[in-house]
């Protein structure tokens, strides 16, 4: 035994090296290479070498683009969803691969060890078992992929309505400043009237603007109250804490977003809509869990062998077992079943998000049109006349033939249908956002962590 086992033991010992290094790689399937291409690329953006990449130097005056550069960068909800995302991608060569070989160990042993046998075993699946679990797993991914993408859009949206927010609460305050001045006019006009007798001027109506002018510091200091909590918001859309350092607030105009014609809109929410991609990757996915449930039926097999390292000469042992899946028919029947039940749900559920879909594009498209139809009114009709009616009033006042009293009173007005105004557009707006978002368009155009081809895949 001392000659025979020095010479045949690293021949084993070779032997076993190659078949272990040959099982710690396979096949890598298509989709796996893309997805993992893919990840690669906007992991290199997102976070390069695992740390936070350089974020934009945001100022006063930055475009609304260099927000949202920096929210997606920044904020943790992209990072948790790509990296979910990784990790699915990460999967698919598990699900592709062998199992893992196992060591094992025989021995006969009486008065003293008559047999020595250790040995390794090796489980073996078909190819086309594996490939099946390699496409399920990919299949995964790209429903991950579709998680991550929704979270681009919608952390998008958010930053987009925070501004939204912002820019009308800016615009309020200096609205319901005027007024104050437009009432304080009134008030000194009435006043002048009032102590020298002439005029409708009265006492009650010195109250009355009184009254006002509290009433719209009341309102004025509530808005003050929802700026801050606007720029909070603002502030955790863009993916910093309350600790953190403020970033330069925004000075954003509200201005109407142009939108497409509602067929345009339509056509693109059912090729982009993020959550309908997410239903049909759920359904690919779906429907690659039913081919891994059919090739249940294929048996598996499992080969080893064991040297017995006590004989002389030395003694192999080979092992070899076989499943018998068709043992079961039952079960097998019940796990294809299974598995086609949750294909056929899953074709349900987009079924019943593209009809969702259909009904809130519907709605948002309704609220944009309403607000429009006030906005069209107060800038056509009822701003143009209170402009004129103040024109008349101050050429009447010019000639002598009428006192300046309805002069601030009517400014007043005109400023409160300007708010009305740029509420209904801070409304439009709004559900502008929520349009863009269903037709994946409220991202940085052009951004290498999002693109349009990669949603439309």
């Amino acid at each position: 035994m001392t000659s025979t086992l020095p010479a045949i033991l690293p021949r084993a010992l070779v032997l076993t090296a190659v078949t272990l290094l040959a099982g710690c790689t396979g096949t890598q399937l298509a989709v796996e290479k893309s997805a993992r291409q893919r990840s690669s690329a906007i992991g290199e953006i997102l976070r390069p070498k695992q740390a936070m990449p350089a974020l934009p130097e945001l100022a006063h005056n930055s475009g609304a683009e260099e927000y949202l550069r920096y929210a997606l960068l920044k904020h943790p909800a992209v990072t948790a969803a790509f990296y979910d995302w990784r990790a699915a991608v990460e999967a698919i060569t598990p699900a592709r691969s062998l199992p893992d070989p196992q060591l094992t160990f025989e021995a006969d042993i009486s008065d003293t060890l008559m047999t020595f046998m250790p040995g390794i075993m090796f489980d073996f699946m078909t190819r086309g078992k594996r490939a099946a679990m390699g496409r399920e797993a990919a299949a995964a991914s790209e429903v991950a992929y579709r998680n991550y993408a929704t979270t681009v859009l919608r952390t998008s949206a958010a930053v987009r309505k925070a501004w939204i927010e912002l820019a009308y609460v800016d615009e309020a305050l200096r609205l319901r400043e005027a007024s104050i001045g437009a009432i304080d006019q009134s008030a000194a006009v009435n006043a002048a009237g009032y102590s020298t007798g002439r005029g409708m001027a009265s006492l009650e109506t010195q109250v009355l603007f009184l009254n006002q002018t509290a009433q719209l510091r009341a309102t004025i200091a509530a808005l003050e109250d929802r700026r801050a909590a606007a720029r909070a918001r603002f502030k955790s859309a863009l993916g910093l804490a309350p600790a953190e350092t403020d970033p330069p607030w925004p000075h954003f105009a509200l201005t109407p977003a142009p939108l497409p014609p509602e067929a345009e809109l339509w056509r693109a929410a059912q090729a982009l809509n993020p959550e309908l991609a997410a239903m049909r990757a759920m359904v690919e996915m779906a429907v690659a869990g039913v081919e891994v449930a059919q090739k249940a039926r294929t048996p598996d097999f499992s080969l080893g062998a064991m040297p017995d390292l006590k004989a002389d000469p030395l003694l192999v042992r080979p092992t070899a077992t076989l499943t018998l899946p068709a043992f079961w028919r039952d079960k097998i029947a019940a796990i294809i079943a299974a598995a086609e039940a949750r294909r056929d749900a899953a074709v349900a559920r987009l079924n019943a998000e593209q009809l969702t879909l259909a009904a809130e594009l519907a709605q948002m498209l309704y609220m944009v049109r309403e607000s429009e139809r006030m906005i069209s009114y107060l800038e056509t009709t009822a701003l143009p006349n209170l402009e004129r009616s103040i024109a008349s009033a101050e050429a009447a006042y010019q000639s002598g033939m009428s006192g300046p009293g309805m002069i601030p009173q009517t400014r007043l007005m005109a400023l409160g249908m300007r708010l009305e105004r740029l509420d209904s557009l801070r409304q439009r707006e709004t559900a502008v956002t929520d349009l863009l978002l269903m037709v994946a368009d409220v991202a940085p155009a052009g951004t290498p962590l999002l693109t349009a081809a990669n949603l439309s895949k």
